[in-house]
């Protein structure tokens, strides 16, 4: 999560969403500078369960994440 303030403007939102879905991680969002994608590979998860849902079906593959067009 992402809280505090920015001078006067309250900033308030989530720097990783991630769901499981079908078995897949779906990375609905990511904020994060390194890419959790990254980090899920280098934990051992393999690049077919990861999902980019946060790009549009036709531009989710991401070498050997998984390219799922549904959800």
């Amino acid at each position: 999560m992402l809280v505090g303030w920015q001078g006067i403007r309250r900033v308030h939102g989530c720097l990783v969403h991630v769901d499981i879905i079908d078995g897949k991680l779906w990375i609905q969002r990511d904020g994060t500078e390194h890419g959790i994608a990254l980090d899920l590979l280098e934990a051992g998860v393999p690049g077919e369960q990861i999902v980019l849902a946060f790009r549009p079906p036709e531009l989710r593959s991401f070498g050997a994440l998984a390219s799922a067009k549904t959800h």
